[in-house]
């Protein structure tokens, strides 16, 4: 039996991706205070949460899965920063878990790219 490594990892990223995403949606009482301390609560929220969503379901769409892994790595990026000059990576008491959370699905998010650079546009330098 071949594992697939790629939809391993796909799986991780989208489910890291939408386990925050429900706390975004719903207004948790830690997303709020994340959004409202980076000062674009709540719509920085919404859009980022939408992102999320979109970046989801390009992953798991053969013909779009290198786009899906850029949203993903770019949103994760975003948060990284986020907490890094920001945040700080103990965020309420949570340990870092969000950050190292982003940590895992960024990891995996440049995986995914990597293995389907040739799946994106043609001007990039390493198609």
């Amino acid at each position: 039996m071949k594992i697939n490594l790629e939809l391993i990892i796909k799986i991780i990223v989208a489910f890291i991706m939408a386990q925050t995403l429900f706390f975004k949606f719903t207004g948790a009482e830690e997303s709020i205070y994340i959004f409202a301390t980076l000062g674009v609560e709540p719509w920085g929220r919404y859009l980022t949460g939408i992102s999320e969503l979109i970046a989801i379901i390009l992953l798991f769409y053969p013909k779009t899965v290198f786009y899906g892994a850029a949203l993903s790595f770019g949103i994760m990026f975003g948060a990284i920063m986020s907490h890094l000059l920001f945040l700080g990576i103990n965020v309420q008491n949570d340990d870092g878990l969000l950050f190292g959370l982003a940590l895992t699905a960024l990891i995996g998010s440049s995986y995914i790219l990597y293995n389907n650079r040739k799946k994106g546009p043609s001007f990039l330098p390493f198609n």
